[in-house]
C-alpha cells in the first residue's frame, strides 16, 4: 500500500459516498487508475464496507450505555455467550477481552426502562454471565471518525 492508497483511505473514511471522480480529483489520481486501486483495496479487505452514519436519537435509540459482562471462562460458555450477543440487536458492539472484565458491551436502546428490560430478560439471563455492570453514556466525547491513516 502506497501514499495514494492511503490518501484514498483517508478520503474515503470521512465521506463513503465520493464519487469516483471527486475521489479522483482530491488524491490526484485520474478517474480509472483510482477506481482500479479503490477495487482493489475492496478486494484485498483493507476496505470492508460502507455503511451511513444514524443519528441514535433519529431512530429512537439515543441512550447509550456501557456493559462490562463477567462470563465463566471456559470454552464452550464463552462461545455460547458470544453466539447469543449476535442475536440481540441492541448490542451494537462487543468485544472479548483480557483479564477482567471478560466482556465489553455498547448498547443502544430507547431509555432506561428499555435497558432494564434487556438487562433483566436477556443479559443476566444468559448462560454463564456471573456479573454485569452498567455505565450509562452522559454524553459522547469523540465520535469516531475512522481510522488513523499514516501519510
Amino acid at each position: 500500500m502506497d501514499r495514494i492508497d492511503r490518501h484514498i483511505l483517508r478520503e474515503l473514511q470521512l465521506d463513503g459516498r465520493l464519487s469516483n471522480q471527486e475521489l479522483a480529483q482530491r488524491v490526484g489520481l485520474s478517474p480509472s487508475p483510482c477506481l482500479r486501486r479503490v477495487r482493489q483495496l475492496e478486494q484485498d479487505g483493507v476496505i470492508k464496507g460502507y455503511r451511513a452514519v444514524i443519528d441514535p436519537e433519529a431512530v429512537g435509540r439515543g441512550f447509550e450505555v456501557l456493559v462490562s459482562v463477567e462470563v465463566r471462562r471456559d470454552r464452550a460458555t464463552v462461545e455460547a455467550f458470544e453466539e447469543a450477543l449476535r442475536d440481540i440487536p441492541d448490542v451494537i458492539e462487543a468485544y472479548r477481552l483480557f483479564g477482567s472484565p471478560g466482556c465489553l458491551l455498547r448498547i443502544a436502546v430507547a431509555d432506561l426502562a428499555a435497558y432494564e428490560r434487556l438487562w433483566i430478560e436477556r443479559l443476566t439471563a444468559l448462560d454463564g454471565v456471573t456479573g454485569v455492570n452498567s455505565q450509562i453514556v452522559m454524553k459522547r466525547v469523540k465520535e469516531g471518525t475512522g481510522l488513523p491513516v499514516e501519510r
